[in-house]
């Protein structure tokens, strides 16, 4: 065990260094020459990444300390620390204009906001592993029918395939967090297009999640007042119980709706 003693942006830093090893055991990065490790902290990943040799590793930190500390610590980063807020960096400039993986155990409170970041980066990031809360893992890797199927598990679902690989306790954490976490791992599913007009396609799954204890023909309702012509069985459900290849479907439906219609899409 390495003790760390810092948390930042709500993240609780891993003590443990099976675990760790896991967790990069878990990265196949097939075909990959650059690996991103999000919030490094105290290097406890960075260590058992930097021992591959088929790959690059870069990190990003947006903790001063702690960039600090892996500069005089793991000098063998050299110049692959970049000091700066994922969220806001163009990621083809900044970390590399061709594939590359992303790994790391993500800050809880932002864990939602990188994967948004990451579908705005699909083309560039074809393979994420990643420990985050349970709850969340549980989530995103759930299928149509679950109670906690959502908005982030059908977008993401729409160009990667998702692995719930372990359950992380605790303990292996300081300072321990108060719930669970899991790991889980994102691969590219080959999708290059949707099938349908994406930016509809996000307001239609977002618009029926927003209303998921309705039915379909309540939810989306707003859409157009022709929403009754779609499929009668179609509306008597609700959005968890639709996969992705439904949502596109019924996207397509809609649009095709709007545009007989001659109405502006909502």
């Amino acid at each position: 065990m390495i003790v760390m003693a810092k948390k930042y942006l709500g993240q609780h830093f891993l003590i443990d260094k099976n675990i760790a090893k896991d967790i990069v055991d878990s990265l196949k990065a097939t075909n990959l020459d650059r690996i991103l490790e999000i919030g490094p902290g105290m290097g406890v990943l960075t260590n058992y990444l930097l021992e591959n040799k088929n790959f690059e590793t870069y990190v990003i930190e947006i903790d001063h300390e702690s960039v600090e500390y892996l500069h005089k610590n793991i000098p063998q980063l050299e110049n692959r620390i970049i000091e700066g807020d994922f969220l806001k960096m163009d990621l083809a400039t900044e970390v590399s204009a061709k594939p590359f993986a992303v790994i790391g155990n993500l800050p809880y409170n932002i864990s939602s906001q990188i994967f948004f970041k990451v579908l705005e980066n699909k083309e560039l990031i074809p393979e994420v592993v990643c420990m985050l809360q349970k709850e969340v893992a549980q989530r995103i890797s759930s299928g149509p029918g679950s109670r906690v199927y959502g908005i982030l598990s059908v977008f993401l679902q729409a160009w990667y395939n998702i692995e719930y690989l372990f359950s992380v306790p605790e303990y292996v954490f300081d300072p321990p967090p108060k719930v669970q976490s899991a790991v889980i791992r994102l691969t590219a599913n080959g999708r290059t297009e949707l099938g349908c007009d994406e930016k509809l396609f996000f307001k239609v799954v977002k618009l029926a999640f927003n209303q998921r204890r309705k039915m379909l023909r309540n939810s989306i309702k707003s859409f157009s007042p022709r929403i009754e012509e779609l499929d009668a069985v179609l509306l008597t459900r609700r959005p968890e119980q639709l996969s992705v290849e439904e949502f596109i479907d019924l996207t397509n439906n809609i649009e095709r709706l709007l545009t007989s219609a001659e109405l502006p899409i909502a």
